[in-house]
């Protein structure tokens, strides 16, 4: 019985832990110009954290995108 009640508490630890954060994205968090005619945009995961209630940026990545007008 102590066995069983034991497994059982720490299948339920694992299943809370588990669950301990959310993900979603990536979002686009920044845009602005790079001063030679192009555009550097910023894109996040949004990273939730329920214990803490609170949201992150994760995983930031940049990408230069160049701008042409005709």
């Amino acid at each position: 019985m102590r066995k069983l009640t034991a497994l059982l508490i720490a299948t339920i630890s694992v299943i809370v832990i588990s669950g301990c954060s959310s993900r979603a994205g990536p979002f686009v968090t920044s845009i602005s110009s790079d001063g030679k005619g192009g555009l550097i945009v910023e894109k996040c995961m949004a990273k939730f954290d329920p214990w803490m209630s609170t949201v992150n940026n994760d995983n930031c990545t940049s990408t230069t995108m160049h701008v042409k007008s005709n």
